[in-house]
């Protein structure tokens, strides 16, 4: 492949878009690898869509080798199958919908379970057609309420999504398995640090779940790692590690006390600390239970209020409360929401006004770390009072526990106890084991061996391929532009031809033309009239691996070879540039 920037469709920007807020959007749009056609939707130029394509062409080649069958379904979908898996109503806001002349109701597909499992359904009957594993490449749709991010997030976008589908929950584990080890191929080619991550399965549904994060100190997922065994985990998925039970007996009473001004944790802390000191040790924020009331909004538009029990020293994480409550919609509890329940006092809500057996009728879920005998100070539900000592499971009973926490830098892994750190990253790839929601939903059974029908199983792996091409230069930039692993690189060699002596450009021509013949992909600055320096820093902004600058050393019998990532520089004679830059390619 041989490109002439003379010809090519591209025009680099000096100056970063005004709305770009990672460094992948700034360089991609700078370096005219893509153009914003709408919020959260963008075209593809010329050199971007190539190193589309290649991303593209890895996943498609670790997908064949691994066994699955490429398929393809339309984009634009009737309503009845998402209607049937309850979909089309838990989507909520976040699905394009439309109508057809006639009325119907149809959908952008924003991801395409129930199709493969209809397909699926309609020419398998028997055991012995399973296992199976399908997958497409194909645009996704999503009415994404703040697109950012350019192809990070945005409403439109391409994924390769595959499904398993199994006799039962053991084979079903080793589809799993083989998808996981494709992922890790693919991964390892694309040539970003990525980790693999214990992961909610949200709306998706079904056990197992894990997620592919491309390292990032701006990407838009957080998770953990323990500092002392391999666990991992998205923020999303960690588990507060269990807390012991404390017998009730000799813990003081529960007794309300006035606590004036307060409606703060701050406040209220320094307040016992002046009103009602303690003999052991300050009190804390720890000590306090704060209970934050949210309001959920379903799929359905019905509203319902939640409370959530968190220690005082402790953030509502509101992504991992959305996790746990999806498909509901968090949304702020109002004033007016306030007002029409009057039994909860702002700033001073406790236990006694919380709770589904109570007269407000709130569903209150707790943390686990406020465990049967655990002591709190908490609102006593009346303006400038709290309550002391209160004691969970003797005083109170909460509805059930939730991991809604903010998670911190050295908690306790679940797994060991050992002190967890947390980094950032850009999702890239999730797997689940599904299960049998959408089968069951669809009606997709077979006859097992003794001839009864049974209902096959599912699994669940996408991969976000052109959120990759931005997740690789997330991973693989400098403050001059994008370094392309060589593999997704648009080309191997940026071939520059400097000055205005006429031999420079035969030479780097026929030196061209002979790396295309020889195939190595080559983009070749062949403009005449542009100086030196506006095609080294359109070479440092594109990005190609490999860097060979034709000049005015060329009167000396050599040219310039540049390595983008490294920054080295060597000289090469004229008569072993082809076979050099051969050989580098190769290599």
């Amino acid at each position: 492949m041989l490109l002439r920037m003379s010809t090519l469709f591209l025009r680099t920007l000096r100056e970063d878009p005004a709305d770009a807020e990672v460094p992948s959007h700034r360089l991609l749009v700078r370096a005219g690898y893509i153009r914003r056609a709408a919020p959260g939707i963008y075209s593809w130029l010329p050199l971007g869509y190539e190193v589309f394509r290649n991303v593209e062409r890895i996943v498609r080649d670790e997908m064949n080798a691994m066994g699955a069958q490429e398929v393809h379904f339309p984009a634009l979908l009737p309503r009845e199958p998402y209607e049937a898996s309850n979909r089309w109503t838990e989507y909520g806001d976040n699905i394009f919908r439309l109508k057809d002349r006639k009325g119907a109701d149809y959908l952008l597909g924003p991801t395409h379970e129930e199709m493969f499992t209809l397909l699926v359904k309609d020419l398998y009957s028997s055991y012995k057609d399973l296992p199976v594993w399908l997958y497409q490449i194909q645009t996704k749709y999503r009415d994404e309420q703040r697109p950012r991010a350019g192809i990070l997030r945005g409403r439109e976008f391409v994924m390769k999504d595959s499904y398993s589908f199994d006799i039962d929950d053991e084979s079903l584990s080793r589809s799993y398995q083989a998808h996981r080890d494709a992922y890790v191929r693919i991964f390892d080619r694309l040539g970003f640090d990525y980790v693999i991550v214990d992961a909610m399965a949200g709306a998706m549904g079904g056990s197992a779940s894990e997620e592919f994060l491309a390292t990032a100190e701006n990407g838009e997922d957080t998770y953990v790692r323990c500092t002392t065994c391999d666990y991992t985990a998205n923020v999303e998925a960690v588990t507060v590690r269990p807390v012991d039970i404390v017998p009730f007996d000799g813990l003081p009473a529960a007794h309300v006390e006035d606590t004036p001004d307060t409606p703060t944790i701050d406040s209220l802390v320094d307040h016992l600390n002046a009103a009602f000191p303690r003999d052991d040790r300050p009190w804390h924020a720890a000590d306090t239970l704060k209970n934050v009331v949210v309001m959920l909004k379903q799929p359905d538009g019905s509203r319902q209020p939640l409370a959530v029990g968190v220690p005082g020293d402790r953030e509502v994480d509101e992504k991992r409360l959305q996790a746990q409550v999806e498909p509901a919609e968090l949304v702020a509890f109002t004033e007016d929401d306030f007002a029409a329940i009057p039994s909860l006092m702002k700033g001073y809500i406790g236990p006694g006004a919380l709770g589904s057996d109570n007269p407000s009728g709130i569903r209150f879920l707790v943390d686990p770390r406020i465990a049967d005998g655990t002591s709190w100070v908490t609102g006593a539900d009346q303006d400038g009072r709290h309550v002391l000592d209160l004691v969970a499971g003797r005083d109170f009973t909460p509805d059930g526990v939730i991991e809604a926490a903010e998670v911190r830098e050295g908690d306790l892994c679940p797994r060991d106890g050992g002190p967890l750190e947390t980094a950032r990253g850009i999702e890239m790839g999730h797997i689940f084991q599904l299960g049998r929601r959408y089968a069951e939903a669809l009606g997709l059974k077979v006859l097992d061996e003794n001839g009864k029908l049974v209902t096959v199983t599912m699994g669940s792996y996408g991969i976000g391929v052109s959120r990759a091409v931005a997740a690789i230069v997330e991973n693989s930039h400098d403050d001059i532009g994008i370094i392309w692993p060589r593999e997704v690189a648009p080309a191997d060699v940026h071939l520059l031809a400097t000055g205005k002596d006429p031999g420079v450009y035969d030479f780097a021509d026929r030196l061209a033309r002979d790396l295309d013949e020889a195939g190595v992909r080559v983009l070749f600055d062949d403009r005449k009239g542009v100086s030196p320096g506006v095609k080294f820093k359109d070479a440092e902004l594109l990005g190609m691996p490999t860097i060979a600058v034709v000049g005015k050393n060329l009167s000396e019998g050599v040219i310039e070879v540049r390595d983008r990532a490294s920054g080295d520089r060597r000289d090469v004679p004229s008569g072993e540039a082809l076979q050099s830059l051969i050989a580098e390619c190769a290599g």
